[in-house]
């Protein structure tokens, strides 16, 4: 029986999120042998991570689909496929958690995060006592979801030796994104120079290789693609993600906060380093955005102005030239690992589906 793309894509989401409910359900269960505060602490976190966009999980199975031999229009989504994608999902999401601890965050998209409903919900003495508890809880829920994923990936109803490349892969996963995370909020406190290249690469190590080259990788693994399909995704994906981070960037300065949803021109009060940053530095405007820039107090006027400077200075052209490159890039090591038949066309035109997605986004 064949199924429509459509389908497919519907399916997919539905099994992500059944298996996603069972690892929580089961996690919830076993917690109750430590405490309803710790049980109810995992109920939370099913309520803030279920119901998501799924986007590094649905990459996975699509990569796998297309990757995997079948008629066309079939559902060849194995058990292990779907698993490894539930467990992806629950990586990003202990990251997450971590991040919203290192930033102080205590909402995500306008509505309060797993720290901020603990701390409204807990009979704390003090709102100190409240956010310490909620901090802190965020803290060990990330390192039991880093756990878990990681325990998904040893589970994986695959043979051993992929078993084994999948736990590198997922190894390598993790340490890339700390040494990514780490670089971010050295940058932020001025403990490393702000340089282009520095950025790039944290970019690449945070947000890069967990969101796009470890599912494109994973799939190649799942669908027993050869060694040199996994080093392409690979580079494809660290391509993607740049374009995906600087294009993030790029929102946060000079989109439009109505559409994509995040706090408006919240990079530049927050002094964050990016691409755009580092090239207004080598520009004669920085001496005129500098003293404003990492400024809390940074009114919406003053914050337009510093867009203004940074668009007539060349910062925002300079970055979307740079996001231009990145997708470029990838079609080319499509196309040439389509000629080579690392990759079949069905494969390759998924991924481009995922690049059409980025060119022009806004959220």
């Amino acid at each position: 029986m064949t199924m429509t793309a459509a389908a497919i894509h519907e399916d997919m989401g539905t099994r992500i999120e059944e298996a996603l409910r069972r690892r929580f359900v089961h996690h919830s269960a076993a917690a109750e042998a430590y405490g309803s505060e710790f049980a109810a602490l995992w109920r939370a976190a099913a309520d803030h991570s279920l119901g998501g966009k799924l986007v590094r999980p649905r990459l996975l199975l699509d990569i796998h689909h297309a990757l995997t031999p079948g008629d066309v229009g079939s559902a060849t989504l194995t058990p292990a496929a779907v698993e490894v994608a539930a467990h992806i999902e629950l990586l990003h999401y202990a990251f997450l958690l971590h991040d919203d601890v290192i930033d102080g965050d205590l909402t995500r998209r306008k509505r309060p995060n797993l720290i901020g409903a603990l701390a409204a919900g807990t009979p704390a003495a003090t709102e100190e006592d409240a956010l310490h508890w909620a901090r802190s809880s965020a803290i060990l829920m990330g390192d039991l979801l880093l756990t878990a994923a990681v325990m998904g990936f040893a589970r994986a109803d695959v043979p051993a030796d992929v078993r084994s490349r999948l736990l590198d892969l997922v190894e390598e996963t993790i340490v890339e994104t700390v040494a990514g995370e780490h670089t971010d909020v050295a940058l932020s406190h001025g403990i490393i120079a702000p340089d282009l290249t520095t950025i790039l690469s944290m970019s690449v190590y945070k947000t890069a290789t967990y969101s796009f080259s470890l599912p494109l990788r994973a799939a190649a693994l799942l669908s027993g693609s050869s060694v040199s399909a996994e080093r392409t995704l690979t580079s494809v994906g660290r391509h993607i993600g740049l374009a995906y981070q600087l294009q993030d960037d790029l929102l946060c300065v000079f989109g439009d906060h109505r559409a994509h949803g995040k706090d408006a021109f919240s990079d530049l009060r927050e002094g964050k380093e990016t691409a755009i940053i580092a090239y207004a530095r080598s520009t004669d405007a920085w001496d005129d955005i500098a003293p404003r820039f990492g400024s809390a107090e940074l009114s919406m006027r003053d914050a337009e102005g510093l867009r203004d400077q940074l668009r007539a200075c060349g910062a925002e052209a300079f970055v979307t030239d740079l996001v231009g490159d990145q997708l470029d890039a990838v079609h080319t090591l499509l196309a040439d690992a389509q000629l080579t038949g690392e990759i079949g066309a069905d494969a390759a035109h998924t991924i481009l589906s995922t690049v059409s997605r980025l060119e022009g986004r806004r959220a």
